[in-house]
């Protein structure tokens, strides 16, 4: 029998956490209705956090960007201080799945269940965002570098829930660019995408890189692009990396071959389009 639990408090919801054996949080849910309709999801236990104070909140700090668990991704898309911060991150919650999802899936469940196809997590890597989590012990952060653990499975240990995201404010001069590559519908899971972030630093530019749906965790990577290497050479170094990080699943979407091919297209396009925007002397 499936049981919900709706806690008024984060001190309830850790508390049924700890509790409760083999519980899954409730955020806009739209991942685990698609899960439990496929047979994947066999919980008992969810608590559903969607009344529990402070998870909605988005505010600017003087770093950057505090962003509750239960904000939606529509705001993350939209918000005005999520285009003027990091501008990355509101192109890429642009591009998640359509408006209906978006208005309804949140910026804490998007990364909850480790999804590596997932797009956000790409320019949330690229930006050194971080995840804040809660349990009755207390609260702890963890990079979101180092969150995605393997297929599917995250750094939440039991007891555990996502309370924000920390996004620092995109680096002064910097310039950043999603590419999302699709092989069935517009809506679809993509077959590859990267985010990319082009960050100028005394002489030299750092190429920053997050990789969604070619290996079975989102992946990052960087490299610098020196001041002797010409767009051509940046992008070869940059595909030249990303290969060596690949390992794609193969499904309906396409083969490991092509899944490899459209990463390697999707980095392309990122950096190109971030160095064309970086500002020129």
């Amino acid at each position: 029998m499936t049981r919900v639990h709706h806690p008024m408090s984060l001190d309830e919801a850790t508390s049924l956490l700890r509790d409760l054996d083999d519980a899954m949080v409730y955020g806009g849910g739209t991942a685990i209705q698609i899960l439990r309709k496929q047979g994947l999801l066999f919980a008992e236990d969810y608590v559903d956090i969607a009344r529990v104070p402070g998870l909605r909140g988005l505010t600017a700090t003087t770093d950057g960007l505090t962003v509750g668990a239960m904000v939606s991704l529509r705001r993350m898309e939209t918000d005005p201080k999520v285009r003027r911060l990091a501008p990355l991150a509101a192109e890429t919650y642009h591009q998640v799945a359509n408006p209906r999802v978006r208005n309804t899936a949140s910026a804490g469940g998007n990364i909850a269940h480790g999804d590596y196809r997932l797009d956000p997590p790409t320019a949330l890597v690229a930006l050194d965002a971080t995840v804040r989590l809660a349990s009755v012990a207390g609260s702890r952060e963890v990079s979101m570098r180092e969150f995605f653990t393997d297929f599917q499975e995250t750094a939440v240990e039991h007891g555990e829930l996502i309370t924000a995201i920390t996004v620092p404010r995109q680096p002064e001069g910097s310039r950043g660019a999603f590419a999302k590559m699709r092989s069935l519908s517009e809506n679809d899971w993509p077959c590859a995408s990267a985010a990319v972030l082009a960050v100028p630093e005394d002489g030299f530019i750092e190429i920053r890189i997050g990789l969604g749906g070619v290996a079975p965790r989102t992946v990052y990577l960087a490299i610098d692009m020196t001041p002797d290497m010409d767009e051509q050479q940046a992008v070869d170094a940059a595909i030249d990396i990303a290969n060596s990080a690949m390992d794609p699943i193969a499904d309906v979407r396409g083969s490991a071959a092509y899944k490899a091919h459209l990463g390697r297209v999707a980095v392309e396009e990122a950096v190109r389009r971030s160095l064309k925007e970086l500002p020129r002397d």
